[in-house]
């Protein structure tokens, strides 16, 4: 199918905003042995919790923040292996199916903050582009226009070549993309780690792109 792009907007960013509530910082303090946080001011609790964290060794606060937020999806050894591989900033392709990476990058950002360090300052890009017409929009489609517009050097072109061009089914767009986000019309977000695209690496900003669908060879 034929596509016409308009990049509308690209920037980096270290955190999302609503990512963690004052109910999330009540429970989580709690967590850390600190039980009157229900008692504390609002815009206190961050930092108390900052405070409460970084006085646990930087795997067992990992640990203690996955449980919460992973305990229906993940199992204790999982979270032990995700802790210790978060301050490696390298987290294992079997949580790709999943879909953690977004709510782990919330995860490494608070455990950055709080430590003043220690874990990787990550970053996420966030697309904002125009995509007409507006039929098929997935994940897979999405990566595949966009890539018209990217840099040789781009990672996802060196490591997916073969699903760009469909010879192969790029059943890792689901993992490569955290979000995409319709927002009215042709208007579309794509939230995505900055180790996959960075806000410097797209040559153009308007195109035209032909998308291919994979064919099996059943």
């Amino acid at each position: 199918m034929q596509y016409h792009i308009i990049i509308n907007s690209i920037k980096s960013v270290t955190e999302f905003k609503d990512s963690w509530s004052n109910d999330d910082f009540i429970e989580l303090l709690d967590r850390f042995g600190f039980e009157d946080g229900k008692n504390t001011k609002p815009e206190e609790l961050q930092e108390l919790l900052f405070m409460a964290i970084s006085d646990f060794e930087p795997e067992e606060a990992a640990e203690i923040v996955l449980g919460y937020k992973f305990s229906n999806l993940l199992n204790k050894n999982q979270i032990i292996q995700i802790s210790n591989e978060m301050l490696e900033d390298k987290i294992s392709e079997e949580y790709a199916d999943i879909s953690l990476h977004h709510q782990l990058f919330n995860v490494n950002q608070l455990l950055h903050k709080a430590y003043n360090g220690t874990f990787p300052n990550a970053k996420a890009t966030v697309i904002e582009f125009e995509i007409a017409p507006n039929k098929e929009v997935t994940k897979e489609t999405v990566l595949k226009a966009l890539n018209h517009g990217l840099a040789d050097g781009n990672v996802i072109k060196r490591l997916y070549a073969d699903q760009l061009t469909s010879k192969e089914e790029f059943i890792e767009a689901e993992s490569i993309v955290w979000s995409l986000i319709n927002n009215g019309e042709n208007n579309y977000t794509v939230i995505t780690s900055e180790y996959w695209i960075s806000k410097d690496e797209f040559n153009e900003a308007e195109f035209d792109v032909t998308v291919l669908k994979h064919e099996d060879d059943d």
